[in-house]
């Protein structure tokens, strides 16, 4: 993150200054003049809830207290505001902002991670970008007594982690196959302290990883199975959390190949993987006291090659056969050896996140993830909670037995779509074959790659997982 963040004790009487207000009377305390408050006064009688001030030795912004009642919705309301005042500050060419309130300190917490998460810009490939015309500004000084280092630097590492997951996210394939992300892991493992182990072909192979396999014959590029780990002294678990994440670095479709207008952002068909990384990122820097696991399959799907046809029946890593009706039903092929892998660990949890149905991205679109699982009511809740709180909010569909008969084959042991209804959900249910522990499975399809700006979350790449899963097992480390 190229902000910095900063305390202080008082505020600087010649800087930049926005203040969250406890109350409209107390924007008073900070005029220069009856007509600068009067002119608040009437700005925030008339619901403007962002009002600024131009004082010429310095800019002065009030933010109205948030009117919603539930903790959730206020979160919210914070860091769209921060993404308000983002736009503000780059307008007006603003090098460093001051930051205060006399309520209480998550408010200023939710606001500067709206707005540190709205000064991402995914530059590299311009020419003409520097980094100091990129930033949204310079500085962030935040000025509160009961403000712990502890916490601000919380919110800063997580911003940074999910900064992470969007460059991964918005990486061309071209500079980011299965192998370029694994090492992009191994060095952020290194430089943060977490194991990083990828298998290369061989070792796919003779793992049986035949999902895996398949998807990665039409490519010239190898596959990588990644496994991150992450095992502090004092975990509070003693059975690990698996995040399974899906990594397939580009998607045609295959043979069943993809309108043109479909693959235009195939490339974040690693979101999945991308959440898991940030997550794991986020988790290490904060030192959560979490045993974590993280298995994340990579391959681009591509129709070259050996490509596997319509009409093939491959074998899973645990044996199963699957007959694949359909090549761009790919990601739970990859993602069903993960889940087989992930038995060797006995988990106290499995989460899987993945881009992996249009359906899921029509049912719910961009406002929210669709959610299954076998994991007990606790734990389905604590993570319902936790998309909340972030704002990444879950939805859970029914896991029916009469979805399975939806994959039934006529020559294998299951097939690898369930036709045109309920799309999301014979998805998980494919998934849910392969699990034998708590399982919970994430669509971020509609979610991780945004084609228009939703506020702080962006265009493009959201990093959509990552505070969520963050937040979840932040949760769990109490």
């Amino acid at each position: 993150m190229s902000v910095m963040l900063k305390q202080a004790k008082e505020v600087k009487k010649n800087a930049p200054l926005a203040v969250l207000l406890a109350s409209q009377e107390e924007a008073s305390g900070y005029c220069q003049n009856e007509a600068e408050k009067q002119y608040v006064k009437k700005k925030l009688k008339d619901k403007i809830r962002l009002v600024s001030v131009n004082q010429y030795e310095r800019m002065l912004f009030f933010i109205a207290p948030a009117e919603e009642q539930e903790s959730h919705l206020k979160r919210e309301y914070y860091r769209k505001k921060g993404f308000e005042l983002a736009n503000i500050i780059r307008s007006e060419q603003l090098e460093d902002l001051q930051l205060t309130t006399t309520s209480d300190v998550q408010p200023l917490l939710d606001f500067s991670e709206g707005l540190l998460l709205s000064s991402y810009s995914f530059d590299k490939y311009k020419s003409a970008v520097k980094e100091k015309d990129a930033r949204v500004f310079e500085a962030l000084t935040i000025i509160h007594p009961n403000l712990k280092k502890k916490a601000l630097e919380e919110v800063s590492k997580l911003v940074d982690a999910t900064f992470y997951a969007r460059d991964l996210v918005n990486e061309p394939v071209v500079t980011l196959s299965a192998e370029q992300l694994s090492k992009s892991l191994r060095k952020a493992g290194k430089e943060l302290g977490f194991k990083v182990e990828v298998f290369g072909k061989d070792k796919i192979r003779a793992l049986k990883m035949g999902g895996l396999l398949a998807v990665n014959a039409g490519s010239v590029d190898p596959p990588a199975f990644i496994v991150l780990e992450y095992k502090p002294d004092k975990a509070v678990n003693k059975k690990p959390y698996v995040l399974v994440g899906k990594g397939v670095t580009y998607d045609t479709g295959g043979l069943s190949l993809k309108p043109s207008n479909s693959m235009m952002m195939m490339k974040s068909d690693m979101g999945g993987a991308a959440a898991v990384a940030g997550a794991f990122m986020a988790t290490v820097k904060n030192k959560l006291p979490i045993h974590l696991v993280g298995l994340i399959p990579s391959t681009d799907n591509r129709p070259g090659g050996n490509a596997i046809t319509p009409g093939d029946v491959i074998s899973i890593s645990d044996g199963s056969t699957v007959e694949v009706l359909n090549t761009d039903a790919e990601g739970r092929l990859i993602l069903a050896d993960a889940l087989v892998y992930a038995k060797k660990y006995e988990p106290e949890l499995v989460i899987d996140l993945a881009t992996l149905t249009g359906a899921a991205a029509m049912a719910l679109g961009k406002e929210g993830i669709v959610m299954m699982g076998t994991a007990d009511e606790k734990t389905k809740q604590q993570l319902k909670n936790a998309g909340n709180e972030t704002y990444e909010r879950l939805v859970e569909f029914p896991l029916w037995d009469e979805y399975r008969e939806y994959l039934n084959s006529d020559i294998a042991d299951l097939k690898n779509i369930g036709g045109r209804m309920a799309g999301a959900i014979t998805a998980a249910v494919f998934l849910k074959h392969f699990t034998a522990y708590p399982w919970i499975h994430m669509d971020i399809a509609g979610s991780a790659f945004l084609e228009t700006p939703d506020f702080y979350k962006g265009k493009n790449g959201s990093g959509a997982g990552v505070r969520l899963l963050y937040q979840f097992l932040k949760t769990l480390a109490k």
